[in-house]
């Protein structure tokens, strides 16, 4: 995957793109990023890429000229071609995945300063907001769309971790342990120790639905629950440990760590 990004400070960049997942997927050549300096595209003959806006207003507006000229010099009709925008759509796992699933080739501009022409937007197919709140520019926001889009890339990391992930199936994740098996009197659930796997599993799906009822209850809004899902939702309500989890974890004691 190629992702070019269109932004007036390069310089940010630096540590992002020279860390954890992002370097490896570089170094496999399993993502590609190029850093375009808006400012070498600018007729401006100080090399600036904002002016005041027309009309009077607080603050400056990204001007189309260098925006335009470093859009055609580096995308092409295959080029799939972003805006991080406070007005955009939320941007969110879904739309990551299909933007992967489509394109091979992105561009993303870096909102600055207090906004752009209002005319460079019919140039851009997609505009993506990351949340409602204000960032000093878009290349914070760009990072967030960088790193989701790479990780979904073949090869960048494990298939069964992204399966597992937050938002893959538009649950919240279950909640997951390390050792000791008791830690200020907290134990692990005796249940993973069982050695059953698909208990195992039956016994992450249902945690993970209980988490996303307690902490993003409108994740469910529109969510098919399956056969199991929907058992698993009425053994919540109960709020007893079930006979398959009691047999499991009856099965598999000698598996359970006490030290």
């Amino acid at each position: 995957m190629k992702i070019k990004v269109l932004t007036t400070f390069p310089e940010m960049f630096t540590s992002f793109l020279s860390s954890s997942i992002i370097k490896r997927a570089i170094s496999k050549n399993l993502v590609e990023i190029k850093l375009i300096n808006l400012r070498d595209y600018t007729k401006d003959k100080h090399h600036r890429t904002d002016t005041p806006p027309i009309g009077g207003g607080a603050g400056l507006i990204m001007k189309c000229q260098p925006i335009y000229d470093a859009l055609i010099a580096n995308s092409n009709k295959d080029t799939l071609r972003i805006i991080t925008s406070p007005r955009g759509k939320t941007y969110n796992q879904k739309i990551a995945q299909d933007i992967v699933n489509k394109y091979n080739d992105i561009i993303i501009l870096c909102g600055h300063y207090e906004g752009l022409d209002e005319r460079i937007y019919k140039y851009f197919d997609l505009e993506l907001s990351i949340g409602d709140y204000i960032l000093t520019g878009g290349e914070t926001a760009s990072f967030v769309i960088i790193d989701s889009l790479s990780r979904l890339v073949d090869g960048v990391i494990n298939k069964d971790s992204i399966v597992e992930e937050t938002f893959s199936k538009n649950l919240v994740e279950y909640p997951q342990y390390t050792e000791p098996y008791e830690f200020n009197g907290d134990k692990v659930p005796d249940i993973l120790y069982c050695g059953n796997h698909e208990a195992i599993k039956k016994y992450n799906l249902k945690k993970s639905l209980e988490y996303t009822l307690k902490y993003r209850p409108d994740l469910l809004k529109d969510y098919k629950f399956t056969t199991l899902e929907n058992k698993l939702l009425e053994e919540l309500k109960n709020q007893k440990m079930t006979s398959w989890e009691e047999e499991a974890i009856k099965k598999g004691k000698k598996f359970i760590k006490k030290d």
